[in-house]
């Protein structure tokens, strides 16, 4: 078979792949803490099997999909006025204990529950170095940078920030959820814990429209290619292969 259709078909599916990612970033450019995915695309030279494959296997690889990558570009910061809405400026992200485990996230807009301990919006406990709930009693709140929490001037505890060695090491659970994977470890991180504020999204609007366009207009480009080679492929099995003797 013609290697173009292949070319042709591997692009579609590409663009198709890098639409959804784009439209996902998108959907939740309004989402606080939200980290924007990147697509990547596998190079036929640097593919995992070109060094135990066929020729053909290889050469027929390209444009493939190598999937995608958290965007650790820092959103903006956006005051709230409100003493549990934490940013952090640089890297880092809050641990929280969900339903499925220990999960990271940049959305700070926490609350405090009625035994004191500091929660999501979702109710899940934000943890400290030790991974315990950080508890706040009633009272004036005080956030440092680093995190450390004051009550009435007296400290109550502290809210850790953790980083990881690279993107990679984290995948994406919803709109700002974020699971270690398999063997990644959580250090301390340097990131600043800025109070009464948010950070933004780090996809914007107009960006993540531009993008969205330019991935629709391309995986039609390469729809329309797929199908002027099927048809090619139609005539000759049509009215060539009926000619051979």
């Amino acid at each position: 078979m013609d290697s173009g259709y292949y070319a042709a078909f591997s692009g579609w599916l590409a663009r198709s792949q890098a639409l959804d990612v784009a439209a996902g970033n998108l959907a939740n450019a309004g989402t606080a803490g939200y980290r924007a995915e990147r697509d990547y695309f596998r190079s036929a030279i640097l593919g995992p099997d070109t060094l135990h494959s066929q020729l053909n296997t290889t050469v027929n690889a390209f444009g493939v999909l190598g999937g995608s990558r958290l965007d650790m570009d820092q959103g903006a910061l956006t005051p709230t006025g409100n003493p549990l809405d934490l940013a952090i400026e640089g890297d880092g992200f809050f641990a929280i204990q969900t339903k499925q485990g220990l999960r990271y996230t940049r959305d700070g807009q926490f609350e405090r529950a009625q035994d004191g301990t500091l929660t999501t919006q979702a109710g899940e406990p934000v943890l400290d170095a030790r991974n315990r709930p950080v508890r706040v009693p009633a009272g004036e709140i005080a956030i440092g940078t680093d995190g450390s929490v004051s009550v009435n001037g007296a400290v109550a505890g502290r809210i850790s920030v953790f980083g990881f060695a690279s993107a990679d090491e984290l995948l994406a659970e919803g709109a700002n959820r974020y699971a270690p994977v398999e063997g990644a470890e959580a250090t301390a991180a340097t990131g600043a814990v800025h109070q009464g504020a948010l950070e933004s999204s780090n996809q914007d609007v107009i960006g993540g429209s531009l993008q969205l366009v330019l991935m629709q207009r391309q995986a039609e480009m390469m729809e329309k290619a797929v199908s002027m080679f099927s048809n090619d492929l139609d005539k000759a099995a049509s009215e060539d292969l009926p000619r051979v003797p």
